[in-house]
């Protein structure tokens, strides 16, 4: 018996006149593992001085307790492309489900950690559950959703993402004041367990695509992105030279790189079903909308470390005070998302774009000019505002952009490749920025191990440090603010892809245009 998918039994539905099944239902279900996802990224952030307190007392070295974040990452983003192509081999619904119960048990596990090792090994295995959790929330929406709705879902997306950048640092801020660190991952068991049964209730089991596995390809795969991600986060800690012996950390990212450019070409060359289908980048729209995402991925992650050094050393902000000051952006962004999401149905992409790209550049170089210590606290809540409305015209755009020509046998490769290229932006945000702001302090202030005491301490420095420290920060700022500059010229490459699109879709799912029947 031929399965088929919910968008053409929605337009055979309507054919009969029977009420349409809404896709509406199952992208909320599955909103609340995203919004999940996006809160345990950025809120263990605000715990790690209390987690290296607790498990990691008697060193001096601030690096053991970065690789709580680091061992996510790496758990993220190797897998992603072999998660996106397993969900549309097994079915977005299960690997999202799989996922979901690995990442809540993770949570668990991590909260209940005793040592920091314990406590790094848990978050890698949270960081492999996230990564199969995140492509299938696009592919879901790339094929359950018809062009000319799509944008309202991505903008949903879109919101998930701006609302969970304030709830991440405020609810980790109260969480770890209130109960201690291990409640930032207790939180999660109760939000996974509503999550998995609405899932399973309401998410579609959509048709699975017959796949051959590249068991080359994904070996090359992950060595290489395994190889770049740990070189790009442990840059910093071994001053960028040697890591084991000879080998060297640029040694170590040029093999990464050697090693994604067999793979590249192992694809390209592949008689059997690859893992990367090249053929995707032939779209001009997913090209580009890959690299706008990689730009916006680098800025979100490079701003915040400077901006939150600044708040709370140089201003002596609480972690929930500087929190505050991103309640503009994180409001602004949830609400005006979902406006921008119904818009772009009807609109080419690059009129919210470039405006979002140019107001989320004009805000970060605003905030450097704001960021001394002589500037009212409030007045950082206005670009703040401004990050939220440029933030409306980034997240679901891009997503709706890539995604829109894509058929529904390729909709997890494609959420694969493009998650896959955000957290590769995030990497080198994460890794340029804090080389940049290490340039900018020595610059600024010389000799600045010699307050290296003071600055780990999470209380606000002496005046006479405090200046300098505020301008190494400023000048940091304009890193971010000059990258994402830099997208508003890659997204003017994009075209308008309505019309197209709207027919590959009909052809991809069977669905009659206008004129047929008749």
């Amino acid at each position: 018996m031929t399965e088929t998918s919910p968008a053409a039994q929605t337009a055979a539905s309507t054919r009969r006149g029977q009420k349409p099944h809404s896709p509406w239902p199952a992208l909320w279900a599955l909103v609340i593992g995203f919004f999940m996802i996006l809160v345990d990224t950025t809120i263990v952030s605000v715990a790690n001085p209390a987690i290296k307190a607790a498990l990691d007392p008697d060193t001096n070295n601030l690096d053991n307790v970065v690789w709580v974040t680091s061992a996510y990452l790496l758990g993220y983003a190797v897998p992603l492309l072999i998660t996106g192509r397993l969900g549309d081999r097994f079915g977005p619904k299960n690997l999202y489900l799989i996922g979901l119960a690995l990442f809540t048990l993770s949570s668990l596990g991590c909260g209940l950690s005793t040592s920091l090792t314990m406590l790094i090994a848990f978050r890698a295995v949270q960081g492999v559950g996230a990564s199969m959790m995140t492509p299938q929330t696009m592919a879901v929406i790339t094929r359950t959703f018809p062009p000319n709705q799509r944008g309202a879902a991505m903008g949903l997306w879109g919101a998930t993402s701006g609302v969970a950048m304030l709830v991440g640092p405020l609810a980790g801020g109260l969480l770890v004041d209130a109960f201690g660190w291990e409640w930032i991952f207790f939180v999660n068991l109760p939000v996974g367990v509503i999550g998995f049964v609405l899932a399973w209730m309401l998410v579609p089991a959509l048709p699975t695509h017959e796949h051959r596995f590249d068991v080359v390809g994904v070996f090359l795969s992950a060595a290489a992105l395994f190889f770049i991600v740990f070189g790009l986060q442990e840059g910093e800690k071994y001053d960028w030279g040697a890591i084991w012996g000879p080998i060297t950390v640029w040694q170590l990212i040029a093999f990464g790189v050697v090693l994604l450019g067999v793979f590249i070409w192992q694809q390209a060359k592949t008689r059997s079903e690859a893992l990367v289908p090249l053929e995707l980048f032939r779209d001009r729209n997913f090209s580009v909308s890959n690299l706008g995402i990689a730009i916006v991925g680098f800025t979100v992650t490079a701003m915040t470390l400077p901006m939150m050094f600044f708040i709370q050393l140089a201003r002596g902000l609480t972690p929930t005070q500087a929190a505050l000051l991103m309640i503009p952006m994180a409001v602004l962004a949830g609400v005006l998302s979902p406006v921008a999401g119904r818009l772009l149905d009807r609109i080419d992409s690059r009129l919210l774009l470039v405006p979002g790209l140019v107001l989320f550049s004009a805000a970060l170089f605003w905030y450097a000019a704001l960021a001394n210590t002589d500037t009212p606290i409030w007045m950082f809540l206005l670009p703040s505002a401004v990050m939220g409305i440029g933030s409306a015209g980034l997240w679901g755009p891009l997503a709706t952009t890539a995604t829109r020509s894509l058929e529904p046998r390729q909709a997890g490769a494609g959420s694969g490749i493009y998650n896959t290229t955000r957290t590769m932006g995030s990497v080198l945000g994460s890794a340029a920025i804090a080389a940049f702001m290490q340039s900018r302090l020595e610059t600024n202030l010389p000799g600045a191990s010699e307050h290296a005491g003071a600055m780990g301490t999470g209380t606000s420095l002496p005046d006479a440090i405090a200046g300098p420290f505020a301008d190494a920060m400023a000048q940091s700022m304009l890193l971010p603010a000059i990258v994402m500059a830099v997208g508003v010229v890659v997204v003017l490459f994009m075209k308008d892809p309505r019309a197209t699109s709207a027919a590959q879709w009909q052809h991809a799912h069977d669905v009659p245009g206008p004129a047929a029947g008749r």
